[in-house]
């Protein structure tokens, strides 16, 4: 099968999208957004032996690609509208069929139109997802807004296995609009995530608890990443959602300073640019 094929399956396993004016065949996209709603974009990269090994399937690599992406979108309370996909991968029709078939299968449950994109042949695999979500003017959650007192929460339990399926927490983070002062979603690991969003707002962090996924370790919740849950930050008085954890408060202090169990502790976390070693069958990624 030539790339032309290939396009033209990817184009009517897509299917169509009100959404879109134009979608897959043409040079660009053409999206018409709604009066009154901000743009969100985000891109994530899946890159063979830095995010997932050889041996992983590729309906799962797919599925996980999008999933992560989407996961910056449910952060900032948005709705996902449409993606570009850009893959790199071995001549095999196959194999490209499967990821795209777990891609859409993501794309399907959460909402989200396959645009367009780029495809290109390569020795190993390489995913770049773009993604354009919406949300009402002026309302999206942002990073910087936490203050002092505010109570700490998170979504779900950290340090699950990185096999585990994606779930992007976009109805959570809908239902945080107006209610949450400050959110971030944890892909990089409790510790270094919560630093950044302390540091984005000038305040420092105590954490109390950790609710711990089975089989998790402390060090794991804390520093290992890939937990792809909502970190966020509510008014002193305000109980999260049902299913929410608190797990600390908002402090006054130096800021990004982080403390667990009132002991200061290192923003450390997953970091593209330190030495990684090996993990699991289809897992490559390590603090």
């Amino acid at each position: 099968m030539n790339e032309l094929d290939l396009v033209e399956w990817i184009r009517r396993m897509a299917g169509g999208d009100h959404r879109l004016v134009l979608g897959i065949g043409d040079d660009c996209a053409v999206y018409r957004p709604k009066p009154g709603e901000d743009l969100l974009f985000t891109a994530d990269q899946s890159i063979e032996g830095v995010h997932f090994r050889a041996a992983c399937p590729a309906g799962k690599i797919g599925e996980r690609a999008l999933a992560r992406a989407l996961s910056d979108i449910a952060a900032m309370g948005g709705h996902p509208r449409f993606c570009l996909i850009s893959l790199a991968a071995p001549a095999d029709s196959a194999w490209i069929k499967a990821f795209f078939r777990g891609l859409l299968r993501m794309a399907k449950r959460t909402g989200v139109a396959l645009a367009g994109g780029d495809l290109a042949s390569a020795g190993h695999v390489y995913c770049d997802v773009t993604i354009c979500g919406a949300v009402e003017r002026g309302r999206a959650l942002r990073r910087d807004g936490a203050r002092p007192g505010d109570s700490l929460w998170v979504s779900g339990r950290l340090g699950k296995s990185w096999e585990r399926r994606i779930e992007p927490r976009l109805e959570l983070g809908r239902e945080l609009l107006g209610r949450a002062t400050a959110c971030i979603d944890l892909s990089d690991g409790l510790a270094l995530d919560l630093h950044r969003l302390a540091k984005a707002s000038g305040v420092a962090a105590q954490i109390d608890r950790v609710p711990l996924a089975r089989g998790a370790t402390m060090e794991r919740a804390l520093h290992a990443g890939e937990d792809y849950e909502l970190l966020f930050t509510l008014p002193p008085a305000r109980l999260g959602p049902r299913g929410t954890t608190r797990i600390g408060t908002i402090l006054r202090g130096q800021p990004g300073e982080i403390r667990f169990q009132d002991r200061a502790i290192e923003p450390r976390g997953w970091n593209h640019f330190a030495v990684a070693p090996t993990a699991g069958a289809c897992a490559h990624r390590n603090p």
